[in-house]
């Protein structure tokens, strides 16, 4: 064979390679309303980037008849390219081969490049769209999925993981996503689930159709496994670029910089005017949010899900920040299992990768009842007291309005290593709302008060008693627990300051193995 036949061979192979199953399973994944995985990348990386490795794999499985079937790359796309001419590896699953079903020598293409990130300290990007384990293969393809987990397992806070879910996902294929950073799922076209709906119904007699079991909007809003839910691919991948450019490369980076034209010192006179007088009125968080960040641009991660506290990231001076915010527009921003859950993993997520956490705190408590208490909110609780406790990035926590109980101790504050706390003069801070201090406080002589009247002039007089010594930022900033008391206008320019000051900060935990967060 002489050179040029060689190179013609190459070629021939790629273009091959490159159908993946051929037109018609590109034509049946079109009519789905999905990309194949080659088109995913091509969006996803900068133009002309792409590298890819291990085009020419195929499987080594003779069950079933598999001998004659191969098809070059065996059913997922690898390689490596940038975004905004940054560095990532990722994976693209293409349902076009064998169903994108996972077998031993496809399950070493993700490894490899998993590898090749920790070794590289970059970004590792999954995109799923597979049946799941090549039935054919047994317990290779199994060993191949568990392969891959631990490579999640030890990538996990040393460089970001962010998966998208684009098609099927489902039994032993959904832990690899679940143990990684961020999830994103696309509206009618991507599940997830450990059994579907057949054995459900042979199981438990529960008759459920897959998008109720494991769709993206019930995973987005009632189980909190996605994070971001979006119309279609392209929305999900141009999310992906987005969330990226909050993040550094790995644990030991920064996020990167960019050139901020919001000048630091901007006010919004609306601030001062945005808590009602009521202190039982709700207001919208994300309205203070939007006024506080660079040009209002907020990226809400876990939007659907706990809506009483409010994550995503943000730039302040065009440095990445990462925002905890109670939302009393919604369940009056009470704390409860899933806000907790929602929240800590946030807090873990940014000190994991070096982003400062500023919290917006307006929180009446911890949601009372059975249904918590059977769930374990004293357990899901201490693990935001944990995860912030714990982290040692630049924290700076501003008091907005109330701040009771434990909840005030959860978020943020002075005594879990908050490094600056501020608080807004309408900050109430006290161990519980005036009307129920007055009730324990009180309680034998409101017993003795038969006339309703009077017993109700008594209350008054000592809610308002209550009411001036502890609805205010001063008795906590006479302690030393609140830094300053600002004025709420000039919120942008404190946090700014703050953050700029604590670019240097030096906080260490004990040596240890790794901690035991009460999970």
């Amino acid at each position: 064979m002489s050179k040029q036949d060689k190179i013609k061979q190459l070629i021939d192979l790629r273009t091959e390679a490159k159908l993946g199953g051929g037109i018609k399973k590109i034509e049946s994944q079109h009519k789905k309303g999905k990309m194949t995985a080659r088109e995913r990348i091509e969006i996803l990386l900068d133009e002309g980037s792409f590298e890819e490795y291990d085009m020419f794999v195929t499987h080594r499985c003779t069950n079933f008849g598999m001998d004659k079937k191969k098809v070059l790359g065996d059913g997922v796309v690898t390689g490596t390219g940038t975004i905004d001419g940054r560095v990532v590896f990722l994976y693209a699953q293409d349902f076009t081969v064998f169903g994108g079903s996972l077998s031993e020598p496809y399950a070493r293409k993700i490894c490899k490049v998993m590898d090749m990130a920790m070794k590289v300290g970059a970004p590792i990007i999954g995109i799923n769209d597979s049946g799941g384990a090549r039935i054919q293969e047994g317990v290779t393809s199994l060993a191949g999925y568990a392969d891959i987990f631990q490579r999640n397992i030890m990538a996990s806070g040393v460089v970001p993981q962010i998966s998208a879910i684009f098609g099927p996902c489902a039994g032993g294929a959904v832990y690899s996503p679940a143990l990684t950073d961020f999830i994103m799922m696309t509206e009618n076209t991507s599940y997830m689930f450990v059994t579907g709906p057949k054995v459900v119904k042979t199981v438990t007699g529960e008759d459920i159709t897959t998008e109720d079991l494991g769709g993206a909007s019930i995973h987005a809003s009632k189980s909190g496994v996605s994070h971001f839910l979006l119309e279609d691919e392209e929305e999900g991948l141009m999310m992906i670029r987005k969330l990226l450019s909050f993040l550094p490369q790995n644990n030991l980076e920064e996020a990167p910089v960019i050139e901020c034209n919001d000048p630091i010192d901007r006010m919004d006179d609306a601030l001062n005017e945005i808590i009602p007088e009521n202190p039982n009125k709700p207001y919208d968080i994300k309205d203070v949010i939007y006024s506080l960040v660079d040009n209002s641009e907020f990226l809400e991660v876990h939007r659907n899900y706990a809506k009483n506290i409010v994550c995503g990231f943000a730039k302040f001076d065009g440095r990445s920040v990462g925002i905890v915010a109670n939302q009393p527009s919604f369940l009056a921003g009470v704390l409860d299992i899933d806000a907790s859950r929602k929240a800590a993993r946030f807090v873990r997520f940014c000190d994991a990768f070096n982003v400062p956490i500023l919290t917006l705190v307006d929180v009446p408590g911890f949601l009372p009842g059975s249904s918590q208490e059977y769930g374990g909110i004293i357990t899901h609780g201490a693990k935001l007291m944990f995860a912030y406790g714990e982290a040692t990035v630049p924290k700076v926590t501003i008091t907005l309005r109330k701040s009771y109980g434990g909840a005030h101790d959860v978020m943020s504050s002075k005594q879990l290593r908050g490094d600056l706390n501020y608080a807004w003069p309408s900050a109430e801070i006290a161990v519980m709302g005036a009307q129920g201090a007055v009730e324990v406080l009180y309680g034998r002589e409101l017993s003795e008060i038969e006339d309703p009247q009077k017993r109700a002039e008594f209350v008054a007089e000592k809610e308002s008693d209550y009411k001036e010594k502890f609805a205010n930022p001063y008795q906590a900033a006479s302690l030393g627990y609140i830094d300053d008391v600002i004025e709420p206008r000039n919120s942008r320019f404190r946090i700014i300051r703050a953050f700029d000051m604590l670019q240097t900060k030096k906080d260490t935990n004990p040596p240890k193995k790794h901690s035991n967060i009460p999970l």
